[in-house]
């Protein structure tokens, strides 16, 4: 048993997540951050959050800083007050220890970032959802883009949320930036049709026609020109299908913001 779960009493299994992270001034959106507020107190406390964002691609998978560390301002030209956010939450060095005896197998090494410290696919929802920064977080790269191979990282890791983790992959359900230019604020119709088909795939349980997006959704391309920002759901998707959850899904917040799907979604 690994340290996660040394505790007198059997955690509740946690959820698994994915959400849509926005970007830094989605704290000054007037809806969204309470939609993630909500969510987040409608769920079981975590005894620690895991975090795939889809700002961090390294292979082999890296495990971030397992202290608390300076957030990662990955982000140019933004107003100055975005750069002082702070998010001291505590380091998870146990579900580090946990992660790399679920992870690590021939041909599958794990690495270790210690200086590196949550980038804002992490923390901007997560100053939201736990503003007290009170739960450990650990963060860990995309080692690959491939949705198959996510797909087994996910699974890999679900045993982890029946020690009270809460998975989260991070990400944006559209995520083409030539968007944030569309004129009129109006949602462009592959970003509302990708939405769409990405809702009644995820409903179906899906799993093969989502892996395969780029031919089986409309513009898929055009709603992820690379697959970084869908990329997270893959790993959400196989910790929900380890545990044999693909069938409670359910949506939790839908609609744009600035004509990207701002769709997020849990399971279990």
């Amino acid at each position: 048993m690994s340290a996660v779960a040394e505790e007198r009493t059997a955690p509740e299994r946690m959820p698994a997540l994915y959400l849509s992270h926005g970007a830094p001034p989605l704290a000054d959106d007037p809806v969204w951050p309470r939609q993630l507020g909500a969510w987040s107190a409608g769920l079981p406390r975590p005894r620690a959050i895991l975090m795939v964002s889809a700002h961090w691609e390294e292979a082999p998978l890296a495990l971030g800083a397992v202290e608390t560390v300076p957030l990662v301002y990955d982000f140019w030209g933004f107003p100055e007050h975005y750069y002082r956010v702070a998010y001291a939450a505590p380091g998870a060095p146990d579900l580090a220890d946990s992660v790399r005896k679920l992870l690590r197998a021939p041909g599958m090494p794990v690495q270790d970032f210690p200086d590196r410290g949550l980038d804002h696919g992490a923390y901007v929802p997560l100053v939201e959802m736990f503003p007290e920064a009170d739960v450990p977080v650990l963060q860990i790269s995309l080692p690959t883009l491939e949705p198959v191979k996510l797909l087994e990282i996910g699974r890999r890791l679900a045993p982890l949320r029946d020690e009270g983790v809460l998975i989260i992959g991070s990400g944006f359900f559209t995520h083409n930036l030539a968007a944030l230019r569309h004129p009129g604020g109006s949602v462009p119709a592959w970003s509302a049709e990708f939405d769409d088909w990405g809702h009644r795939a995820l409903e179906a349980g899906d799993i093969d026609a989502l892996l395969d997006f780029t031919r089986t959704s409309p513009a898929g391309r055009l709603a992820h020109p690379r697959t970084e920002h869908f990329a997270p759901l893959f790993v959400t998707l196989g910790a929900a299908d380890a545990m044999g959850e693909l069938d409670t899904h359910r949506p939790v917040i839908d609609g744009f913001w600035m004509g990207l799907a701002k769709r997020s979604v849990q399971f279990g």
